[in-house]
């Protein structure tokens, strides 16, 4: 539940040179080099601002093809999320840490793969890779609904390489609107839209889904591997032209050095390979090869891809010249709130169904005030980083107090306390943390990083968002099996997922820590310049 409107650049309706589309060409999240930019701006001529000669009735179809990218990413994490249940039973599977790998395994893979999927789009087109997102989003949904004649291995790796689909999509969709949009007012509510359809996908996803679930849960996955199949056919004539790379890469090395193989081969195995062992843990123990030996190999991949990046790599998907102290206080802060999140829808619904006894359909109702608290969100956001000039950092610290407080709501409530205590109380607190800190954290590191690095700034903070909600379940997951009490027993359930809230605490807390010390630093410049002005005076 993401707030994309911080990417818009400021009013200014006037068209611009091909050099002007240039810079906000790099700004939105494309990670092409300066000269490529130019070259693709100059090929491209006026007809780059589609937007402008569009008819209302053609643009508005375009938005909403493009803009389903996000809703439907956030339709597939809480429509099966509030589905494990009826899931598990279909495959005699009740264990919370198991069940969790059909959320962990398809964050996971968002988060993994965003970065590359970006570079894909800048080689390939992002018209096309949308496309191509939309398809293997299709694909594999239907093959998650097929997994019920299978097992529940087939079940989670369906889910997982479903995933990918979402990771393909999401910043290429981004990269379609700041390649056809110039500057301005309609820019900035094009992207206002694409974050505020997150909240509605996600509830909309877990009414539809819990409805099908009534017939057979199946039927949730073929749903939305119909619609997604009818917006890739729909997208090949909505969506206009988008540049990719002028001249494409000749010959194997130069493929590689392009897409920079070795670098996406070490980082992307490396991030598997760690979650894996965080959401492994509490199915085989923290004593077993299955999960130790992915974990030493994920941390030493880790070293191969920084010594790859920094020392090798002709065009890294990382540069480390864009990462510095600021950047790495916004990531970590980022990747702590998002953690909670992760969590806290985990285990709230796991409480309401497997404690509270609620079924699917009443769970989705209970979280619907999250929809009308997400717009609002959206709207204080957008006040507090434009008219009313509120630091970014003071932003991010507000998103992360919301963060902090909801959780807390939940992991101390009363299991008998009704809905209107602190579970509603909580469901109109999170939304804040969500929809204030994608935009804080997006502006930060647009001032903290170079002009050239603009993109890699924005797709660092979406890859920190879905990898951050992958392992904060992993790491729940594991409190969650060694605290809890006998799992037939409403009172041992709950004991685990109290123990898992309260990770999410932990989390939250530290990355509210972590945006103190940041505003702190960022606040001591400003003090430290009132102070010389006083002793001039």
């Amino acid at each position: 539940m993401v707030a994309h409107e911080s990417v818009a650049t400021p009013a200014d309706d006037t068209p611009q040179s091909p050099h002007d589309h240039a810079l906000d060409h790099d700004s939105n999240n494309q990670g092409e080099n300066q000269g490529e930019i130019l070259a693709n701006a100059a090929s491209h001529g006026s007809s780059i601002w589609v937007a402008q000669t569009m008819s209302f009735p053609r643009e508005a179809i375009f938005v909403t093809v493009v803009c389903m990218a996000q809703f439907l990413t956030q339709s597939a994490y809480l429509g099966t999320l509030v589905l494990l249940r009826p899931i598990g039973e279909s495959f005699g599977i009740t264990s919370p840490p198991r069940l969790a790998w059909l959320v962990g395994g398809y964050s996971l893979t968002v988060g993994t793969f965003i970065l590359f999927s970006g570079r894909l789009g800048d080689i390939f087109g992002y018209k096309r890779m949308l496309i191509l997102g939309y398809a293997w989003f299709s694909l594999w949904s239907v093959v998650a609904g097929l997994s019920v004649y299978s097992n529940y291995t087939l079940a989670v790796f369906a889910r997982v390489l479903q995933g990918m689909g979402p990771a393909i999509c999401l910043p290429n969709a981004l990269a379609i609107f700041g390649a056809t949009y110039p500057p301005g007012h309609r820019k900035a509510m094009v992207f206002a839209f694409f974050g505020a359809v997150a909240p509605i996908g996600a509830v909309l996803g877990g009414v539809f889904g819990s409805l099908l679930a009534l017939a057979w849960w199946p039927w949730a996955n073929w749903a939305m591997a119909i619609v997604l199949a009818v917006l890739a056919v729909i997208a090949a004539w909505a969506v206009p032209p988008c540049p990719g790379a002028r001249v494409l890469p000749t010959g194997l090395r130069a493929w590689c050095a392009t897409l920079d193989v070795p670098g996406a081969l070490a980082g992307v195995v490396a991030l598997v390979l760690f979650n894996f062992a965080w959401t492994q843990a509490p199915i085989s123990g923290w004593g077993t090869a299955t999960v130790l030996v992915p974990l030493v190999l994920g941390l030493a991949l880790f070293g191969v891809f920084a010594l790859v990046e920094f020392k090798h790599a002709a065009r890294p998907l990382l540069p480390f010249s864009a990462v510095n102290s600021d950047v790495a206080f916004v990531l970590g802060a980022v990747a702590c709130g998002w953690a909670t999140f992760g969590i806290w829808t985990l285990y709230l619904v796991q409480i309401l169904q497997n404690v509270r006894g609620l079924s699917p359909l009443l769970t989705v109702a209970w979280f619907s005030p999250v929809t009308v608290a997400g717009a609002c969100a959206a709207i204080v956001t957008g006040k507090l980083l434009g008219p009313w000039q509120v630091r970014p950092a003071l932003v991010m610290t507000m998103a992360l107090a919301a963060f902090t407080t909801g959780v807390a709501l939940t992991a101390f409530a009363p299991v008998d306390q009704v809905y209107w205590g602190q579970i509603f109380v909580s469901m109109l607190v999170m939304p804040f943390g969500m929809d204030m800190s994608f935009p804080a954290a997006t502006l930060i590191l647009s001032d903290a990083v170079g002009r050239k690095h603009q993109g890699i700034g924005a797709s660092l903070v979406n890859t920190c968002v879905n990898y951050g909600i992958a392992l904060g379940v992993g790491f729940a997951g594991t409190v969650d099996s060694q605290v809890h009490g006998p799992e037939d027993t409403k009172a041992g359930m709950l004991k685990g997922f109290r123990g898992g809230l309260y990770i999410g605490l932990g989390t939250a807390g530290l990355g509210l820590a972590i945006c103190l010390v940041f505003l702190f630093k960022k606040s001591r410049p400003a003090l430290k310049r009132g102070g010389e002005s006083g002793e001039k005076a």
